[in-house]
């Protein structure tokens, strides 16, 4: 049976403030490259699908993130926006995610975006919580944290 160490837990916010220095704006940045990455993606489909997807776009829309997200999450602990950002998610136990905690937080923050008020309301989560962690992150008990140099 082979073990991997990781971390004993989350690094603290007091003893340790350059984990968390910088996450929302860096956060939203990632968002926003994600989002275009996501829409080149959909893009692609509505070609492969010789336009028909768009009568589904929603719903095209949805599942593409939630690939891309989960996809993501699940092999790096980051997206391909949080990794140009130099952040990555990091579960409870300081590790990184598996492929289930990905989809759980996927599907937490496609929720969270489907309503204003549970999306307004993890911004501002995000913005005063010690660990700038958002709705979904609280929930799970995961953080957004910056990447270690050389990781």
């Amino acid at each position: 049976m082979q073990t991997h160490a990781t971390a004993a837990a989350l690094p603290d916010p007091i003893a340790q403030p350059e984990f968390y220095e910088g996450v929302p704006t860096k956060r939203f940045l990632a968002w926003v490259i994600d989002a275009l990455l996501i829409c080149a993606f959909c893009v692609v489909a509505l070609i492969l699908t010789l336009g028909i997807g768009f009568f589904f776009l929603p719903a095209l829309v949805l599942v593409v993130g939630l690939a891309y997200r989960i996809a993501t999450l699940a092999r790096g602990s980051a997206t391909w926006g949080m990794a140009l950002m130099a952040i990555e998610l990091r579960r409870h136990d300081g590790s990184r995610l598996d492929p289930m905690t990905a989809a759980l937080h996927s599907l937490g923050y496609a929720a969270s975006m489907t309503f204003v008020l549970p999306q307004i309301a993890s911004v501002v989560l995000m913005l005063i919580t010690e660990r700038r962690q958002g709705l979904s992150d609280i929930v799970l008990g995961t953080a957004m944290v910056n990447r270690a140099a050389g990781a």
